[in-house]
């Protein structure tokens, strides 16, 4: 855990959130800003800052990390119409909070990547 990090202390409980799916390696919530009907952000529990960080280790909360987004999608009416999913990486991709995460979209048709 990173003292400093936001999404570290909401799985720690010390910031609430809207928590849609939680195991031993990930958390999810409904994002405060959505952008989309369904919007929820997946997050390993372990602090990682971005994608570049990651190890051959942290395999085991990417099997969990889609294994939740499959589940969160199929509970959430997204699994059979579609949806995105998006993570960022730096600041010139727009990564805003320092904790890798995944957005999950969905829920309204979401036009292309510019």
């Amino acid at each position: 855990m990173s003292a400093d990090c936001i999404f570290c202390k909401i799985v720690a409980g010390q910031i609430p959130s809207s928590k849609v799916y939680e195991d031993e390696h990930v958390f999810a919530f409904h994002d405060i800003g959505p952008q989309a009907p369904v919007h929820v952000l997946v997050i390993p529990k372990k602090h990682l800052a971005s994608v570049s960080e990651m190890t051959g280790e942290d395999s085991v909360w990417l099997e969990h990390a889609f294994a939740a987004i499959r589940q969160i999608a199929k509970e959430l009416g997204v699994s059979e119409t579609g949806f995105r999913v998006i993570t960022n990486t730096g600041k010139d991709s727009g990564q805003v909070v320092n904790h890798l995460h995944f957005h999950v979209l969905g829920g309204r048709t979401l036009g292309p990547l510019a």
